[in-house]
């Protein structure tokens, strides 16, 4: 039986996460394109735009949690957004999602974070399910609102 393993991605880990962060596209109703999750996330890595974690069975990839740095005026202190995450059908029901969920939390917590902030489809219950789980709580206080551009 192998471990599964989460820690903080790397540049040199971009090839496998970007495998993972195509295939989360997929799960989310986009076409596959590799190459453009690829220059995506190095973008992100090349920037300092984003915190992403990578989990591991063995050494086969099996899930990642991608954060972006934010701030809150009001509470005056760093805010981070858990924007993706991810678990490849081959790591699921072996507490990967709960394992980058700690990991998310540790790495905010540890940066002074006053919150991590997730949205998840109605419809996906599994992910809130687990959410509830680990202690997140769904928001009584506040809708959350898009504007789009206009279509051409």
């Amino acid at each position: 039986m192998s471990s599964i393993t989460v820690r903080q991605a790397v540049f040199s880990d971009l090839p496998s996460l970007a495998e993972l962060f195509n295939q989360y596209r997929v799960f989310q109703g986009k076409a596959s394109d590799l190459p453009a999750a690829m220059a995506f996330l190095q973008a992100r890595f090349d920037h300092g735009e984003s915190v992403v974690f990578l989990a591991s069975e063995g050494v086969a990839p099996v899930g990642f949690a991608q954060l972006y740095p934010s701030y809150s005026s009001t509470a005056l202190a760093r805010v981070f957004i858990l924007n993706d995450l991810f678990v490849h059908e081959s790591g699921r029901r072996k507490g990967v999602g709960s394992q980058l969920l700690g990991a998310v939390e540790g790495y905010a917590w540890a940066h002074g974070a006053a919150r991590v902030t997730l949205n998840v489809a109605i419809e996906n219950t599994s992910g809130q399910a687990l959410y509830e789980a680990q202690g997140w709580r769904k928001d009584a206080q506040f809708f959350m609102y898009h504007r789009f551009p206009a279509s051409s």
